[in-house]
């Protein structure tokens, strides 16, 4: 018999526009009761670290390994990456939906982190990628490139693409959650 979970990875970097897919993502879950998502955020490198983990940390790093880094960061990049899990896990629990969090190292470029987030993907069985768009126009999104388009061209799993929702709806989302200015 088959799987019936629909195992989702949501990408979040932590903008307004993984935000939004982080708020679509919860209203969809709530449609879904077979749906398992994984936040998934791609750090892409320890600030003020001596030693390169970006070289030796794997793709999937178990909580031994991210314990450790987490110590050796310094105060921004904990504080930085704890705004980010708490303001989106708010959404989430606003709702009473149950996730889980990855986080994924790869070197600075859009190429690395969407072959980080693809390879993570289809080692763990995930049925569907979402993650948010700044929406480039054509001409920056060519010269510049972005993650959501590398995604698109290369992922093997189907990838959903969210644009900014409207300011009042993130709005309602935060000040519901207690976080942001809304």
């Amino acid at each position: 018999m088959s799987d019936p979970n629909f195992n989702v990875l949501l990408y979040s970097d932590g903008s307004l526009h993984s935000f939004s897919a982080a708020v679509y993502t919860a209203r969809l879950m709530q449609n879904m009761p077979y749906m398992h998502l994984t936040v998934v955020q791609v750090q892409e490198h320890v600030l003020g670290s001596e030693y390169r983990w970006i070289d030796t940390w794997p793709i999937s790093p178990n909580s031994a390994w991210m314990k450790k880094i987490l110590e050796e960061a310094d105060e921004e990049t904990k504080k930085e990456y704890s705004d980010i899990l708490k303001k989106t896990q708010a959404v989430f629990l606003k709702k009473g939906l149950e996730i889980n969090y990855q986080m994924l190292i790869a070197k600075a470029t859009i190429s690395e982190t969407a072959d980080a987030i693809i390879d993570y993907a289809v080692k763990n069985s995930f049925n569907l990628i979402i993650m948010g768009t700044r929406g480039l126009t054509d001409l920056k999104g060519l010269i510049f490139g972005s993650v959501a388009h590398t995604m698109l061209n290369r992922s093997p799993i189907p990838v959903l693409l969210i644009k900014k929702l409207p300011q009042e709806l993130i709005d309602t989302y935060e000040r519901a959650a207690g976080i942001g200015n809304g």
